[in-house]
């Protein structure tokens, strides 16, 4: 089996792996033939059906290392990367107290520059390598009471093209991908009142489904996307054009 690109099937380590867009995306990913493992912080048993999985809290170093070299071992140095956990902890900001800041930013941006630190050795040394780092629309639009999450997502934008711009003469892309509103169950918390007045300025209509960010997700990890890097890919049914 390929990748839809013409390659056989590569290691592939989804980070927040066992839910939501990060459990689409590993899916995706094992159906265009790769040997894909999935990180996350409370690993139910041995993970999604047909994913070796393994726990690991993206806050701690020593686990981020066991987590890639346990994904070596079962497959093969790890070529494509995807960073798909993520936290929110919401509150208005003259509430809020430094240290929700400073979790939230741990998981979401300082957890992924953990991953894609361990990443690149192997991947610039094999000459091939796919970052692909999940972030928000509200990276680009701001949401009241989220100011952690999204000043930690909007981060990665900056992350990600310095990655591409020091890694890609290794043969390795970065790239970001901006989910609007999702049904997850990172979202399943909020109001009705606040869902519906996403949804209303929407232009789709309706939330996006896990599998749609998934398969952009899958199309940047893939030998055909080999030209694409630094890229910031909504995919938001419209909510953020022009951000």
């Amino acid at each position: 089996m390929t990748d839809g690109g013409g390659t056989t099937g590569r290691s592939a380590l989804v980070f927040g792996g066992t839910r939501g867009i990060g459990l689409a995306t590993a899916q995706a990913l094992a159906a265009r033939g790769h040997r894909v493992a999935v990180a996350a912080r409370g690993v139910p048993g041995p993970g999604p059906a047909g994913l070796w999985a393994v726990r690991c809290d993206v806050t701690d170093g020593d686990q981020v290392d066991a987590a890639f070299a346990g994904a070596a071992a079962r497959h093969g140095p790890v070529q494509i990367v995807v960073a798909a956990q993520g936290m929110r902890r919401d509150g208005l900001l003259v509430r809020a107290d430094a240290a929700s800041f400073q979790r939230v930013a741990d998981v979401n941006l300082t957890g992924t520059w953990r991953i894609v630190r361990r990443a690149a050795p192997a991947m610039t040394g094999a000459g091939w390598g796919r970052l692909v780092l999940v972030s928000s629309v509200a990276a680009v639009l701001g949401t009241a009471g989220q100011s952690a999450y999204a000043a930690a997502k909007a981060g990665l934008t900056g992350l990600a093209r310095s990655a591409a711009r020091e890694l890609g003469p290794g043969g390795v892309t970065c790239n970001v991908v901006l989910p609007g509103f999702v049904d997850t169950a990172l979202t399943s918390d909020l109001p009705a009142h606040r869902r519906a007045a996403i949804l209303a300025a929407t232009p789709l209509g309706r939330a996006g489904r896990p599998q749609e960010i998934a398969a952009v997700v899958a199309f940047l990890a893939s030998e055909t996307a080999g030209y694409l890097t630094g890229a910031v890919v909504p995919v938001d049914g419209g909510l953020a054009m022009g951000h």
